[in-house]
């Protein structure tokens, strides 16, 4: 077939248009073009290695959930057994699986291959020489830089999966090592930061310790925040992502760094149980939702089909007979609600205390909405809307009709465009359900059968009991409940100990359970360097009836959540049990330099 002419018009845009790439300007189409390897979906599963095998069979069922990420990858010893010896057939089949079933892959660095660590296992560093460390991300990222754009340095390393003289600075050092090397071998690779729990103090001190400029997001796996949501923890679970970028301000470091849960989780049940499996269902979808509203990109629930830890339990959204939990129905609910890419509009308090959070779902505006534990509110709305449990079945409710909330979120759809309105102009104010306690100068919780809290959260109250006399009721330790039973924990408002606060004091109001039996009440709290105990014997309560007040003045607290609690009055080496009043924290002022 014989070719046409070009006319001269056609070839002036063939000129302009190899300028452009010579000048290094890519055509407006091509920068419009999404990266195959990402996905700006929240919606994302992890394994554990001990059922990681069973993911041909897991990942169909998740992608019918509509999750999209998956956490997933073989350790360096499986892929690097010696040195010079790669064996990639275990993840090669992990990245096909995935791509079958419309999953990308967050793989993470880790553990040590024997033949590289400090004592020929898997956890103990410093590594022998950081070029074994460096080879084996090299070889990583060029063999899947075509399907794998993020990365995640180690898991956990702060906890029990790392062993080393330095923790902070051997951290950083491999971050530094990966960031590096990644970069050479696919520029577009994004490299992250990890720890477990809410370990925002380690973070601190990896950063100042050399991984400052040297990380493109943030992981963390806060699962004692997410566990004190079945005890009204809204509050303190909305304060991370805050006191995160605090830290990151402190440390001069780009404080939208995209911050990322990769791995949260909440125990049901290995047997059917509907109270407990219904619990777990309301935890799962409070968690992602409180957190795609404060900023988290992505959020992997830990996880998918799960072993027993112990007690009778596990994690997973999918039994080890591999029946479903209503967790999962719950998941499958939400994402096909919110749709694979939800935009957070704002919140609405909802009958007078009612937590209310809008979306931008799928087909239009979704409201997810429940009551505090124990209380239920009323909402009404001007217009008919459609009402869907967590179960998926859908229920029109008419216009000024009363939704009861409960504990367990309800999706309500065809929200009247002055709600969503309302929930835009909430966008970045306080929330209104803990309070305005930003400019108070003290907060307070009195112990009784119903705790009064202003300010101030009992955290885990089973660890106490109800005492009752005629004038007054307050709690008392309670050591028959074991080792938890020495302890009472607390939770202050995020706003009155915003991210750098460190001079405090906090009072007990306490009392021998038995007066003739000695008894003595201490405090550990969260400071500068994490989790500390006050320096000094613990407060001996006098030998009366008479309620007594104790003080302690602290000035390195840092108070940011990392297990879910402030600080707690113990009573471990205590003969005698204690009464508990009240407690008040206090600002102080900062000691004079």
């Amino acid at each position: 077939m014989q070719s046409k002419p070009i006319r001269g018009w056609m070839w002036q845009m063939v000129v302009l248009a190899l300028a452009a790439l010579a000048a290094g300007i890519a055509p407006a189409r091509a920068a419009a073009e999404p990266d195959p390897r990402d996905d700006a979906s929240p919606w994302g599963m992890g394994s554990s290695a001990e059922w990681s095998g069973d993911y041909p069979k897991f990942n169909p069922l998740l992608d019918q959930a509509g999750v999209k990420w998956i956490r997933l990858w073989n350790e360096w010893a499986g892929v690097q057994p010696k040195p010079g010896q790669w064996d990639w057939s275990v993840t090669d089949k992990i990245v096909a699986n995935a791509k079958a079933n419309h999953l990308r892959i967050l793989p993470a660095w880790c553990y040590f291959a024997p033949w590289a660590s400090a004592d020929g296992g898997t956890r103990k560093g410093p590594v022998k020489d950081m070029q074994f460390w460096r080879d084996y991300v090299a070889a990583s990222v060029g063999r899947y830089k075509a399907d794998i754009k993020y990365w995640e340095v180690w898991n956990e390393f702060n906890g029990s999966f790392y062993v080393g003289p330095n923790k902070p600075k051997e951290y950083a050092d491999l971050v530094v090592a990966a960031y590096d090397t990644a970069k050479k071998s696919d520029p577009g690779a994004k490299i992250g930061m990890s720890v477990a729990n809410f370990d925002v103090n380690f973070l601190d001190e990896a950063i100042k310790a050399g991984a400052a400029g040297h990380f493109d997001f943030i992981c963390v796996h806060p699962y004692e925040n997410l566990g004190a949501l079945a005890e009204g923890g809204e509050m303190g679970y909305l304060s991370l992502a805050g006191n995160l970028r605090d830290m990151l301000k402190a440390n001069k470091q780009p404080a939208d760094i995209p911050l990322w849960i990769t791995e949260v989780g909440y125990a049901a049940p290995i047997k059917a149980e509907p109270k407990a499996d219904a619990k777990q269902a309301e935890i799962l979808v409070k968690g992602h939702l409180l957190s795609i509203a404060q900023g988290f990109q992505r959020i992997f629930w830990f996880e998918a089909r799960g072993p027993s830890y112990g007690g009778g339990t596990d994690l997973g959204i999918i039994r080890a007979d591999w029946t479903l939990r209503p967790a999962y129905q719950a998941y499958k609910t939400m994402t096909a609600l919110l749709g694979p890419e939800p935009a957070y509009r704002g919140w609405l308090d909802l009958g007078k205390g009612g937590y209310g959070f809008v979306f931008k779902g799928k087909e239009g505006d979704v409201l997810a909405a429940w009551a505090p534990p124990g209380k239920e509110c009323k909402a009404t709305f001007a217009g008919d809307v459609k009402v869907t449990a967590l179960a998926g079945a859908a229920t029109p409710l008419a216009a000024g009709k009363e939704l009861a909330l409960g504990d367990l979120p309800v999706f309500i759809s065809g929200l009247p465009a002055e709600l969503a309105k309302q929930a835009q102009a909430n966008l970045g104010k306080p929330y209104p359900w803990g309070g305005d306690y930003a400019h108070a100068t003290q907060v307070s919780c009195k112990l009784g059968a119903v705790n009064l809290e202003d300010g101030l959260k009992q955290v885990n109250p089973k660890t106490t009991v109800v005492v009752n006399d005629l004038a007054e009721t307050w709690r008392r330790t309670s050591f028959a409940f074991g080792g938890e039973g020495h302890y009472t924990y607390f939770r202050v408002d995020p706003q009155f100990v915003p991210y750098g606060t460190t001079s405090l004091e906090i009072t007990a109001v306490v009392r021998r359970a038995a007066p003739a039996k000695p008894a003595n009440v201490g405090l550990e709290y969260e400071s500068s360097k994490g989790y500390t105990g006050f320096k000094g014997p613990n407060y001996e309560v006098p030998a009366d009836a008479q309620w007594h007040e104790q003080t302690w003045k602290l000035t390195d607290a840092n108070f940011v959540g990392q297990w879910g609690w402030n600080f707690r009055l113990t009573t471990t080496g205590s003969p005698g049990e204690v009464d508990l009043k009240e407690v008040r924290v206090k600002k102080a002022a900062a000691p004079a330099k």
